[in-house]
């Protein structure tokens, strides 16, 4: 009997008849049309229970939750820390514009820009003997965005000589962030004086009482502890006469109204230069004047006062944010490039990291309050 061999169909799976829409509903539980076969080549179906709709209600509530957390996660501190700088930077310089601190200053910014990517813009604020300036970083936003440039005077002697002006404690309430240059002041006298060094300066200083008169920009100013200074360290009794600023001391001394001077050396280096005055003496010793001594090399203990400016910004900045500006001022502050222009203006690049420049305030703190006590300034 002969077979006959049947016909070869197709393997297609046999379709199940789709429900009428009488006998569904919004929440019976259906497959999905397409999707990823199970092992067994049946179909994944959804958990006991679950409709589309509560699945796209769970996704668009995961999506909210993800959103929110980002969100919330970019304006934590530390994210903010990890994007700076995003936008300007206000330095405040404390005094008005043209002062030592003040040129060097605005010739870091333009340099710190460079680094940081992003304007560093210098603003002036001075008075009240550089506390407003001061004590406005001082209550600016803890975020890295206004930071102070200022000379030792608006952290040491301020608080010691105007304690009524200044509210703020430089060590709590300010983060140090280098010590960046320092301006030598120089104890000088007319060429035409009958000495010739600083120890002969003193010798005549104490055979003739009151003979010696030294202009300073002030009293209480560095130059007015200098002399206190040399007066407790020699006995000289020399006489300090203030002045309202430099540029009338300086004339006053050229004029011969005065003996001496203790101003910046970059206010004087010109009259050294040009013959019409001396130098005696000097806090640092300077290019270009390598035959003015330091109090040290005379064999003395200590060392005039200088006029130094530091970096600092508010208390409270994120660590991130400090670590960048102390890594970005500490190049600036060593560049030579920096230093060429500076040197040209009598200001010597002269960097100390934040603990060294901690240990320089207290250090000149003590010793300033130690001066202003011998003059009578404070009891």
């Amino acid at each position: 009997m002969i077979s006959r061999s049947r016909p070869v169909t197709s393997c297609r799976p046999r379709l199940r008849p789709r429900a009428s829409f009488a006998r569904s509903s919004a929440v019976t539980r259906i497959r999905p049309r397409s999707g990823p076969r199970s092992p067994a080549g049946g179909r994944h179906d959804l958990p006991a229970g679950e409709t589309y709709a509560s699945l796209r209600f769970t996704m668009r509530s995961l999506l909210r939750l993800l959103a929110t957390v980002v969100l919330v996660s970019s304006a934590t501190p530390h994210a903010a820390a990890q994007s700076y700088p995003s936008g300007p930077i206000s330095l405040v310089i404390p005094l008005a514009p043209g002062d030592a601190t003040d040129v060097a200053g605005r010739t870091m910014a333009e340099e710190l820009a460079k680094l940081l990517k992003v304007p560093v813009v210098p603003l002036n604020r001075p008075g009240a003997g550089m506390a407003i300036g001061t004590d406005s970083v001082v209550k600016a936003k803890k975020d890295g965005y206004t930071i102070l440039l200022t000379p030792n005077a608006a952290v040491v002697s301020a608080r010691i000589l105007n304690p009524e002006s200044v509210t703020y404690d430089p060590l709590k309430d300010l983060t140090p962030l280098g010590l960046t240059t320092r301006t030598p002041i120089l104890v000088a006298v007319r060429e035409d004086a009958p000495y010739r060094s600083f120890p002969e300066m003193i010798e005549f200083a104490k055979r003739n009482a009151g003979k010696v008169r030294v202009g300073t920009v002030g009293t209480g100013s560095v130059g007015h502890l200098n002399v206190e200074m040399i007066n407790s360290l020699t006995g000289a009794g020399l006489t300090m006469v203030p002045f309202k600023g430099g540029a009338p001391g300086i004339t006053a001394l050229l004029g011969g109204h005065v003996e001496g001077g203790a101003f910046s050396l970059g206010s004087l280096s010109s009259h050294v230069k040009s013959g019409a005055v001396r130098g005696m003496v000097v806090s640092h010793s300077f290019p270009g004047f390598p035959d003015i001594p330091t109090l040290p090399r005379l064999g003395y203990r200590q060392n005039l006062l200088g006029v130094w400016a530091a970096f600092f910004a508010p208390a409270g900045v994120p660590a991130d944010v400090t670590k960048t500006l102390v890594a970005a001022i500490e190049k600036v502050a060593k560049d030579p490039a920096v230093a060429a222009k500076l040197v040209s203006f009598g200001i010597l690049q002269d960097y100390a990291p934040p603990e060294k420049l901690v240990a320089e305030i207290r250090e000149e703190h003590r010793t300033v309050e130690e001066l202003a006590k011998k003059a009578g300034l404070v009891k």
